[in-house]
C-alpha cells in the first residue's frame, strides 16, 4: 500500500489490494481451520462443512456488528482520550474471544467490528481522540510487526535443526521450497486474472456496470500478492493441531518442512515482489488520475463554503463581535481561494492543492517560531509548561502543513 500510494497509484487498485487483505485472508482462515480438522480427524463431509463454513462465518460477521455497537455506544458517552482509545484497542479482543468462545470465526468478527467502527467513527469520536489516536495505533502496528518478524528470525534455527530427520537433502529441500513459492506467485496470476475477466464474461450486466478493465492494472494486483504474518500464524498452528497426543518424530519433521516452506514463501514474496514492484509499476505505466485529490478539493471547497454560509447567518444575527467574524471569513476566503486556483492538469508525481512556495515559506515561519519560544524557555523567560502548550500548537500547525505536501 505504501509503494503504490507513493508512486500514485489508482486508487482503485490500493483499494482492491487492502480489502482482499482483510476479507480474503480472515475467509481463507476459516477454510484453512477446516481443512486441518479434516487431516486430525481423517473426515470430512462436504454437505456439513459448508453448513458450518456458513453459520462460523456469518456468526462471526453478527458478532462482529454486536461488538462494534457496543463499542460506539461506549464511544457517544465516553469524553476521554485515553479511555476512548483503550476501549478501540480492546474492542478487537473483545471480539475476537467472544466469537471464538461460541466457536464462531474470531477473525471475521474483529475485521466486521473493525469496519463498522471505521465507518461510524467520524461521527462519535472527537478530534482530541482522533489527534491522540493515530499516532497510538500507528505504533502499536509498528510494534507488533517488528515483533513478530523478531520472532520468525528466532524461530527459524530451531526449525532448521528440526530438518534433521529428512529423507533427502536440504539442497533438494530449498529447492523445493522455490518451487513453491513459484507456484504460488503463478496460482495467485492465474486466480486474479480469472476472478476479473471471467465474471464479466458471463455476466452481460456485469460488463455494462463494470467493463473489462486494462490487464496493467490487473497485473500489478496479482504482483501484489505478498505474503506475511498470517501465513505464518496458520503454519505454526499446525504443531498443535496434528501433533496433538503423539510425538511421531515423522510429524515432527513434516511440520518443520512446512513451516521451513512458509519462511521462504514470505521471504521470497516481501523481498522479491516487494522491492520489484516499483519497477512493475512504472514499466506499466500505471498512475492515478488524480480523482482522489479532485474528490479532496471538492469536499474541501464545499465545507469551507458552507462555513462561509454559516459566518453570514451569524453575521446577520449579531451574535459574535464584527472584528471576529471578519478575521475568520478572511481566513476561509483565503482557503477558497487556493481550492479555486487548484490546477488539475498539473503533471507533477502527486498533485497538491496548495502551492509549494507557501508551504515553505510557513514551515520557515514556523521552525522560527519553535526556535524562539525554546529560546525564551532557556533564557527563563517562560517556563517547560508555557513551552509545552505554545510548542503543541505549533506542532498541530505542521502537522496540517504536512497533509498538504
Amino acid at each position: 500500500t505504501a509503494i503504490m500510494e507513493r508512486l500514485c497509484v489508482p486508487r482503485r487498485i490500493v483499494t482492491v489490494v487492502e480489502g482482499e487483505s482483510l476479507v480474503n485472508d480472515a475467509i481463507a482462515l476459516v477454510a484453512y481451520e477446516f481443512a486441518v480438522n479434516a487431516f486430525v480427524t481423517g473426515s470430512f463431509s462436504l454437505a456439513q462443512a459448508s453448513w458450518k463454513f456458513v453459520v462460523v462465518g456469518v456468526g462471526g460477521i453478527l458478532m462482529g456488528l454486536a461488538i462494534g455497537w457496543l463499542s460506539t455506544q461506549a464511544q457517544k458517552r465516553i469524553e476521554d482520550p485515553p479511555v476512548q482509545i483503550t476501549i478501540s484497542i480492546l474492542t478487537a479482543f473483545a471480539a475476537y474471544i467472544a466469537a471464538d468462545q461460541l466457536g464462531l470465526s474470531g477473525v471475521l468478527a474483529v475485521v466486521t467490528a473493525g469496519l463498522y467502527i471505521g465507518w461510524r467513527s467520524p461521527e462519535i469520536i472527537g478530534s482530541r481522540v482522533r489527534l491522540q489516536a493515530g499516532p497510538v495505533w500507528e505504533m502499536i502496528g509498528f510494534l507488533l510487526n517488528g515483533i513478530v518478524f523478531i520472532l520468525i528470525g528466532l524461530q527459524l534455527p530451531a526449525v532448521w535443526n528440526g530438518l534433521a530427520g529428512l529423507t533427502f537433502s536440504k539442497v533438494r529441500l530449498c529447492i523445493d521450497a522455490l518451487l513453491i513459492c513459484a507456484l504460488t506467485i503463478v496460482v495467485r496470476f492465474v486466480w486474479v486474472f480469472a476472478a476479473t475477466y471471467l465474471p464479466r464474461y458471463f455476466s452481460k450486466s456485469l460488463r455494462e456496470r463494470d467493463p473489462y478493465p486494462a490487464w496493467q492494472p490487473v497485473a500489478i494486483v496479482a504482483w501484489a500478492g505478498m505474503r506475511g504474518v498470517v501465513s505464518l500464524a496458520a503454519a505454526l498452528a499446525l504443531p498443535a493441531a496434528i501433533l496433538n497426543g503423539s510425538s511421531s518424530q515423522e510429524k515432527s519433521t513434516m511440520v518443520n518442512v512446512i513451516i521451513f516452506f512458509t519462511y521462504v514463501v514470505i521471504l521470497v514474496t516481501l523481498v522479491f515482489q516487494g522491492l520489484t514492484l516499483p519497477l512493475l509499476i512504472r514499466w506499466l505505466n500505471v498512475t492515478g488520475s488524480g480523482e482522489t485529490e479532485r474528490e479532496e478539493r471538492d469536499a474541501r471547497l464545499k465545507a469551507n463554503l458552507a462555513a462561509i454560509a454559516r459566518l453570514a447567518e451569524l453575521e446577520q444575527r449579531n451574535r459574535y463581535p464584527e472584528e471576529l467574524l471578519r478575521r475568520l471569513r478572511l481566513e476561509y476566503e483565503d482557503r477558497i481561494r487556493q481550492l479555486e486556483s487548484f490546477d488539475e492538469s498539473a503533471d507533477e508525481q502527486r498533485r497538491s492543492l496548495y502551492s509549494s512556495e507557501f508551504a515553505h515559506l510557513e514551515q520557515e515561519a514556523l521552525d522560527v517560531e519553535r526556535r524562539t519560544i525554546i529560546r525564551l524557555r532557556n533564557e527563563r523567560v517562560i517556563n517547560d509548561v508555557a513551552l509545552r502548550r505554545i510548542q503543541h500548537d505549533i506542532d498541530l500547525a505542521e502537522a496540517r502543513l504536512g497533509g498538504r505536501d
